[in-house]
């Protein structure tokens, strides 16, 4: 049986030596992603000598993970720098000379797709028919026509009608079908594609907004997400070189991987088992046993601690927040927990021996022409394929080969998740054969996707606000513990970051970059004294 132990801090170090009032604070980083990253950056770069990042996985870099197949870097995780103007992702990527192979493919000015500029999409049916360009680019107008009214509500201050549910997703279906119906130049044919675009546009929407349908995403909310300005951006050798010019300043003994947390006991409520074992370890300084703070590590070590930066996602903080935290969260951080939304975006890359699409194609888009009235994009579990938005060509060729990129979102994700290789690459190539009309397609030579939502250190790909949230709720998510300020109880002893806890950035790389950098500014700031 494993015996616990509490971390002493080194009798070497005189700052170490009881809690004298000049002594540097322990703070212990929660994760090893972008947000995690940045305030330990932050923090050892202002003079803080004593952090610690603890990584439950054998890996740095979170929600980035770029594996390398051949030649060719695909992005599991993060892919797109999101804007270049202010943007920090953006800064470091361009400083570091990361961005001199992307090509104007991989460069978009505007509004971010999920497939490249290069070429045109294809909108096939299920039917194996393609739809006709200019009907395509009909609906495509229509349809960004109507995003941008979703936007205004936010922005605008416009009130949101009953009939919308405050829903994006119910909004949206409703204003385009009526326009479609209405609409005196198109014949009742064309008509039933273009109802039928409606439900695979969401479901290109929902990828981006990682969640399981529009229908959850908040309307009145929606247009606080702010894009920064600038194009978007690939980094053709793997954003984990991001990841990696972040830690590279960090010390290698500052980060433990294989390193998950169990349990955060903050406000000085240590357990009588952590004050019995105390008691018995002759080897620790008397300042731990008062210390505010003790995480908790599933190898049973116990690390003490001034302060601690969670940034956990906020997926694991919906699954883990009762046990991760003692005592509890208060009520308002557990509501906020409870209403902001996450779910799961995946990828599922498909290799071929030549490519089956024409040269001008940059993108199969699937239309269901079955779903031209539907309401729900909920399918039965051995209906899982059918949330298959899309699959993207990946350009150019001379650097990824014969590659597709198909987008999964939702419960669907999850299903798709617990099938095994075979099942997942059959099932794509009979989706491919039957709404492209060439049953000679070959099956994949080789398949690769992602697994983030059945993960038990992520539980989700990124959040959004969800029906019922606000961005009051990503600040009541981001504001540090214990919220009751007086001169008996420290302050900030459990701080909040990561992509979640950034009310206009949230979803973003650059959002879990700044919200980093934000908490450390904080203790920076609190010990601007002590750092000069």
């Amino acid at each position: 049986m494993q015996s616990c132990e509490i971390s002493a801090d080194s009798t070497d170090d005189p700052l170490s030596s009881g809690l004298r009032r000049k002594r540097q604070p322990r703070i212990v980083v929660i994760g090893a992603g972008l947000a995690g990253l940045s305030a330990a950056k932050a923090l050892l770069e202002s003079g803080f000598t004593d952090v610690t990042v603890l990584e439950a996985t054998d890996r740095i870099g979170g929600r980035v993970q770029s594996v390398q197949l051949g030649h060719a870097t695909f992005e599991l995780g993060a892919t797109w720098i999101h804007g270049s103007h202010g943007n920090p992702v953006y800064h470091l990527a361009e400083d570091n000379g990361l961005l001199e192979e992307t090509t104007d493919s991989e460069r978009s000015v505007g509004r971010i797709s999920l497939y490249s500029k290069n070429g045109v999409a294809y909108h096939l049916t299920n039917n194996g028919q393609r739809i006709p360009k200019d009907v395509v680019e009909e609906f495509s107008d229509l349809y960004n026509e109507v995003y941008n009214l979703t936007q205004e509500f936010f922005q605008r201050g416009k009130p949101v009608n009953a009939e919308s549910q405050n829903s994006v997703g119910v909004f949206t279906r409703d204003v385009v079908r009526k326009r479609v119906k209405a609409d005196p130049d198109d014949t009742e044919a064309v008509k039933r594609l273009k109802l039928a675009m409606i439900q695979q546009y969401l479901k290109v929407e929902s990828c981006e907004s990682s969640s399981h349908s529009m229908d959850e995403v908040s309307l009145s909310e929606f247009g606080e997400w702010t894009e920064i300005p600038g194009a978007h951006h690939v980094i053709p050798c793997g954003f984990i070189k991001i990841v990696e010019i972040l830690a590279r300043s960090i010390p290698k003994s500052v980060i433990q991987l294989r390193k998950p947390v169990k349990c955060i006991h903050w406000n000085q409520s240590v357990s009588k088992e952590i004050e019995r074992v105390a008691d018995h370890n002759s080897d620790l300084p008397e300042e731990n046993k008062g210390s505010n703070v003790f995480v908790e590590c599933e190898d049973c070590e116990f690390i003490p601690a001034d302060h601690v930066i969670v940034t956990v996602s906020l997926g694991v903080l919906k699954k883990r927040h009762e046990s991760l935290f003692h005592p509890r969260l208060p009520e308002e951080k557990v509501m906020a927990i409870e209403k902001l939304g996450i779910n799961t975006t995946d990828k599922i890359f498909l290799e071929f021996e030549e490519p089956f699409w024409s040269s001008e194609c940059n993108s199969i888009q699937f239309v269901w022409e079955d779903e031209a009235e539907s309401e729900s994009l909920t399918y039965p579990e051995e209906l899982w394929y059918k949330k298959i938005c899309s699959f993207d060509v990946l350009y150019p060729p001379e650097r990824y080969g014969h590659v597709l990129s198909g987008w999964i979102c939702g419960e669907e994700a999850l299903i798709m998740e617990k099938c095994d290789d075979e099942t997942v690459a059959e099932t794509c190539t009979e989706m491919l054969r039957k709404f492209t009309g060439n049953p000679n397609i070959p099956k994949p030579r080789r398949i690769l996707r992602s697994s983030w939502g059945s993960n038990p250190y992520f539980r989700g790909s990124y959040s959004y606000t969800q029906v019922g949230s606000s961005g009051a709720d990503v600040e009541k998510l981001a504001k540090p513990l214990p919220y009751a300020e007086s001169s008996k109880t420290p302050p900030m002893q459990v701080m909040f970051s990561g992509e979640a806890t950034h009310r206009k950035y949230y979803s973003t790389t650059h959002g879990a970059v700044l919200s980093g950098q934000r908490e450390a500014a904080r203790l920076i700031e609190m010990y601007q004294d002590l750092l000069q």
